[in-house]
């Protein structure tokens, strides 16, 4: 089929490729506006726009697509279905009625669970078990349009953001695949959400990842995980930022000591071990403010914390 593809980010560059593979034509790229990055503000290209670069595929930029003239060049390209994947703009009536086999979006939650942005990091972050793709014909709700398939993918013990989105976005590649296959064999069955059900997510932004140390420590660990790579849990150590990578619950310490939320109750050869609102947290990779990613036992031999030490405020 005659493609119009709509991404963005490393999500979407997968299914991108897949539907080159399986023989697609992929007429038109349309994509973010490239973004200023870095302590340079060196102009970025968005992934999809990169993967477009290399097959020769045209690129379109638009910063609000919903403009006229914008929905009138998607018209010339005449495709037979639209893909969208984690493109970030919202399509317009105009646009979800342009192609005739209609707009097809790849959404990594099982829905109507986690709509809306950021649902690979939510699901981490609530300590789900299962999560899942879903591909779905667009109308012009928030992620509310009719099922088309669904694939589940079990969460790996020690998963986060970062793995789970590698995973997902092979899943969701391999899954829109499928999924107009059975619309061009006009076999594809459109199931109704029921929005009873939903559930909504939000993005992800930098001060999410701020440790509140009165939480569970079930509960900082899957935030720990969930934010890792972007935009990272942290806390304030000393003064200075200490953002950490990696961390486990401590076993032996299920329930609330005498110590105060944040306080360091070990630090040696166990590592660094913090008492939270229930439980304690021991943590395993951190990072100090101008210093690199490291193991901590690495990092207590060159940056001794004492036992009592309090985290999360500037004292």
């Amino acid at each position: 089929m005659k493609i119009i593809f709509m991404g963005t980010p490393d999500f979407a560059v997968g299914t991108f490729e897949a539907l080159l593979q399986a023989g697609h034509e992929i007429t038109l790229a349309v994509t973010q506006p490239d973004k200023p990055k870095g302590r340079g503000k060196t102009m970025q290209f968005p992934s999809v726009k990169e993967a477009a670069m290399v097959h020769g595929i045209e690129v379109f930029q638009p910063r609000r697509i919903r403009e006229p003239e914008c929905i009138e060049y998607l018209r010339k390209f005449q495709a037979d279905i639209i893909v969208v994947v984690a493109f970030g703009q919202i399509l317009p009536k105009e646009i979800l009625d342009m192609p005739p086999k209609g707009c097809i979006n790849v959404h990594a939650s099982l829905l109507p669970r986690y709509r809306g942005a950021a649902p690979i990091q939510w699901a981490v972050i609530n300590g789900e078990q299962v999560t899942g793709v879903t591909t779905m014909r667009m109308d012009e709700g928030l992620d509310t349009g009719d099922m088309i398939m669904k694939e589940e993918v079990a969460l790996e013990q020690g998963e986060t953001g970062g793995s789970l989105f590698g995973r997902l976005a092979q899943t969701g590649a391999e899954l829109c695949v499928r999924t107009l296959t059975a619309i061009e064999e006009g076999t594809a069955v459109y199931t109704p959400q029921d929005h009873t059900k939903a559930t909504h997510t939000t993005m992800i932004k930098k001060e999410l990842g701020e440790i509140d140390w009165t939480k569970p420590a079930e509960e900082l660990e899957c935030l720990i995980r969930g934010l890792n790579p972007w935009p990272s849990a942290y806390t304030k150590l000393k003064g200075k930022t200490l953002k950490i990578w990696k961390a486990y619950v401590e076993e032996s310490s299920k329930q609330t000591g005498c110590q105060e939320a944040g306080t360091i109750i070990e630090s040696g050869r166990a590592g660094l071990i913090v008492q939270t609102g229930q439980g304690s947290l021991k943590l395993l990779e951190v990072q100090l403010e101008g210093k690199k990613r490291m193991e901590t036992d690495a990092f207590l031999r060159g940056y001794p914390v004492e036992n009592g030490t309090r985290l999360g405020k500037e004292w």
